[in-house]
């Protein structure tokens, strides 16, 4: 095992460089940083090259991404065009968005995997048809319209909840977004269980459980459900960065000043080092969540060992 995790973290360096470098060049071409600092107006040639000066964007690009990389290691992910530090509006916006992405991610481990298990134990009866067909209408409306609907509804017309997130952000105002966010990840972890489910169902060893005479709970948790969830480990285990970084529309819909906000701002005002320190963030999330679910394997499958 400590062999393989070192192995797997010494893949993820050229990854991570790879990452962090295609993401710097397409963040640099999407436009001219400095117009966005003027205003309407264009800069005067004086004033945009002391600018460029000033944010480092007068050296070649390759420069500016080995003297970016080098500061990213101190700890320096740069700072915004008005002068505040990335990592303070890092600081500021991943625990929010970290909390609404726990709440998303047990709406889909919890209601995802239950709905699957029952789907799938009563494959073509109404309850499994019901299910596909709820999951699909999930998958089919886009998650804007969710969005907007269920805060008409239960924050506008009815009351039960704030139609804006306050600043602190709690849990209890975040179950609302947090099943937004969720929604469609939810109804696919719905399916890719019933579908694991139902055809380890006629697998040998299933048959040979029943055979034996053992308790059908025992058969369902034990064998059924443990060698099921290894699709649906893989899947929410790279869902947990996809939530992250996709949740810039459920994020402006409830006025949540978390990750997606702050990306949103950064590339609406063109500002690199904002874009470029986030998404450098939500690589490490992405590879890290990557190692934890291979990892996971094994402790779902015995059969499973690591060289």
């Amino acid at each position: 095992m400590g062999r393989y995790v070192a192995r797997r973290l010494l893949q993820m360096i050229p990854v991570f460089f790879g990452a962090t470098l295609l993401i710097f060049l397409m963040v640099n071409v999407m436009g001219d940083p400095i117009a966005g600092l003027c205003g309407e107006r264009a800069c005067d040639t004086a004033t945009a090259a002391q600018l460029k000066r000033q944010f480092g964007l007068d050296m070649p690009l390759w420069r500016q991404y080995t003297t970016y990389m080098g500061n990213v290691f101190t700890g320096d992910f740069g700072s915004a065009f008005n002068g505040q530090p990335v990592t303070q509006l890092m600081a500021s916006a991943f625990p929010v968005t970290i909390r609404l992405t726990v709440v998303a991610i047990l709406f889909e481990i919890v209601i995802g995997i239950a709905l699957g298990v029952v789907t799938g134990l009563r494959r073509g009866r109404p309850v499994d048809t019901s299910v596909l067909v709820l999951t699909l209408v999930v998958i089919s409306v886009p998650t804007f319209v969710t969005g907007l609907l269920l805060q008409l509804l239960l924050g506008v017309q009815w009351a039960w909840i704030k139609p804006s997130v306050s600043p602190e952000a709690a849990f209890g105002e975040l179950i609302v977004p947090g099943l937004v966010l969720a929604s469609v990840s939810l109804a696919y972890v719905t399916r890719l269980t019933r579908t694991s489910l139902a055809e380890n169902r006629r697998s040998d060893y299933v048959r040979t459980a029943v055979a034996k005479g053992l308790p059908r709970r025992r058969i369902v948790v034990r064998h059924l459900l443990r060698n099921s969830l290894i699709p649906v480990v893989t899947f929410i285990g790279t869902d947990i960065g996809a939530l992250m970084g996709g949740a810039i529309v459920t994020e402006r819909i409830f006025n949540i000043h978390g990750v997606g906000y702050q990306l949103y701002q950064g590339i609406l005002r063109q500002n690199t080092q904002t874009v470029v320190g986030f998404v450098t963030v939500l690589v490490l999330v992405f590879l890290v969540a990557n190692l934890l679910v291979d990892l996971l394997y094994a402790v779902l499958d015995p059969r499973i060992r690591y060289a």
